[in-house]
């Protein structure tokens, strides 16, 4: 099963501020739903720990994420893989970056193959759930970007999520320029 996303937003940070942050898993990882903990391998190479429940599969996934393409201050795009009780995934999300005014448009993408017993066992709720999960992420990136005050409004291809309860990462961004 395959699923597809992308989007964009602005926020009033410069594009070598966005990119610093979106290569950063120290600094990102805490945004994602359900999130456990991040191990930095090296400077392209981190393992996220997230929960994963879906029916009655529940369990913590391992999640080996590679920066497959690193273009200062243009673009990042990771890969992945990972594992939970009943499936796999692989997966490749991309963040383009582009001067927007006084700040930075992001337009993200990506696809999430998933395989195994979970596609059977979870079925049609695994897309819904994807999406509604990448949405509380996007919602945190740009809380995280923007301080928690500027919030600009998104336009997502996926359906729209209630705002999330990620941690603020905004206080590992370097101060703005005025």
């Amino acid at each position: 099963m395959a699923i597809k996303f992308g989007g964009e937003f602005e926020v009033q940070r410069s594009p070598e501020e966005v990119y610093d942050f979106l290569t950063d898993p120290n600094r990102f990882a805490p945004l994602l739903p359900d999130f456990r903990g991040v191990t930095v391998q090296d400077a392209q190479n981190f393992t996220v720990k997230v929960n994963v429940g879906i029916s009655y599969i529940k369990g913590v996934a391992d999640v080996k994420m590679q920066l497959a393409e690193s273009h200062r201050p243009q673009r990042a795009q990771y890969k992945g893989q990972g594992s939970v009780a009943g499936g796999n995934v692989n997966m490749v999300a991309g963040f383009d970056l582009a001067p927007a005014g006084s700040g930075t448009k992001v337009a993200w993408q990506g696809e999430a193959q998933i395989f195994g017993k979970l596609t059977s066992v979870a079925g049609g709720l695994l897309e819904p759930l994807g999406k509604k999960q990448l949405q509380k992420l996007i919602d945190g990136l740009q809380n995280a970007l923007n301080g928690e005050a500027n919030v600009s409004s998104s336009s997502v291809t996926t359906p729209g999520a209630n705002s999330p309860n990620a941690p603020d990462a905004s206080a590992n961004l370097p101060e703005k320029a005025s």
